[in-house]
């Protein structure tokens, strides 16, 4: 997995280096009594950025696969 882009709010980030079950675990988790999901706004250089989970916020997840090897 290169990286899972998240959209929020109508603003686009991402996650890096994570599976998207893991993601969605922690998102589940989050939403219980809410919380932060510590995610990168934009690409290129990292800039943290914190997105506020909780039940009926909606969040969409999508998964960008790593180019294959040559």
């Amino acid at each position: 997995m290169k990286r899972i882009d998240i959209l929020y709010g109508n603003a686009l980030y991402s996650v890096g280096g994570r599976e998207l079950a893991e993601i969605q675990d922690e998102i589940a988790a989050l939403t219980q009594n809410g919380g932060w999901l510590l995610v990168n706004d934009g690409e290129g250089a990292r800039r943290d950025a914190y997105l506020w989970l909780n039940l009926g916020v909606p969040i969409a997840l999508i998964p960008i696969p790593a180019p294959p090897s040559s």
